[in-house]
């Protein structure tokens, strides 16, 4: 209301303003000038306030309803666990989600929902990735593509270049084709377990500018290794990242944008997928 009410005086002084040039036709040319300048000035400062944004606090994030976000690991043929689906499994989740109306968000688009209160897209959801495992790229990312699906691909660095996992050019051209780049450590150490500068260092600050060199682009989102947090990790986590993810834990009362939950998926059937976004975040 107060916004709404500056913008009303603003505007009202513009017709004032414009109500003297009508009525001063005979005046010299330099006062029109100057009050040119003041609408200008008036208009500026009315774009100003109507650009201002809603900033929530911590427990307005927490009464907002959760948007559910999907996490893979591996995708491929042989394997039968809780990390891995095979190709086939992992098309056949992504096209139920698309047959169903589902519509894939990027971190910084749930971030402007929550703090901002940004409008999201009819049934949104997210779909992440960790490890940085190849088949992300050859995988994964083609087969979002066809649906016009984006995914978040949160790196691990120390595997950059390795057999089986990312190269460097692979996670430029990643985000180059509008995906989204975030930090999940060097290798995958918990954040529980860093207990000082020099950990923090290897495990955060570093790999963080080297994802960053590599992007060109700032690295604003964070997965912690096994899902696994505390609470000195998310108040030193937020003075780096917009937000980091967990698993399936409680979210903290004071950092939630530190503690966005995600479920793992595992080889479900399409149908009981469906069923696991429902029972999980409805």
């Amino acid at each position: 209301m107060k916004t709404n009410n500056n913008i009303l005086i603003l505007f009202s002084a513009a017709i004032i303003l414009m109500s003297c040039t009508f009525n001063t036709s005979n005046k010299q040319d330099n006062d029109k000038a100057n009050i040119s300048k003041s609408l200008d000035t008036i208009s500026i400062k009315a774009e100003s306030i109507i650009e201002q944004k809603v900033i929530n606090s911590a427990s307005e994030i927490l009464g907002k309803k959760e948007v559910p976000i999907l996490c893979y690991h591996r995708i491929e043929d042989g394997r039968n666990d809780i990390y891995s689906v095979s190709p086939a499994i992992f098309a056949s989740h992504l096209q139920i989600l698309a047959d169903s109306g589902y519509n894939s968000v990027l971190p910084n688009e749930l971030y402007d929902y929550l703090v901002h209160n940004a409008a999201l897209p009819d049934k949104p959801f997210m779909i992440s990735f960790d490890d940085s495992r190849t088949e992300h790229y050859t995988i994964a990312a083609p087969e979002l593509e066809k649906r016009n699906f984006r995914g978040a691909f949160f790196i691990m660095t120390v595997t950059n270049n390795k057999k089986n996992y990312l190269t460097n050019d692979e996670i430029a051209e990643l985000s180059d084709r509008g995906h989204s780049i975030g930090l999940h450590s060097w290798d995958h150490v918990m954040a529980t377990q860093y207990s000082d500068s020099t950990i923090w260092e290897k495990q955060v600050y570093a790999p963080k500018k080297k994802l960053e060199d590599m992007i060109g682009k700032p690295i604003e989102y964070w997965a912690y290794p096994n899902g696994v947090y505390n609470k000195e990790a998310a108040e030193e986590l937020d003075k780096h990242f917009k937000m980091s993810f967990i698993l399936l834990a409680k979210r903290d009362s004071v950092y939630p944008l530190q503690t966005i939950r995600r479920i793992i998926v595992p080889s479900d059937s399409p149908q009981r997928l469906l069923r696991r976004i429902d029972s999980t975040y409805n």
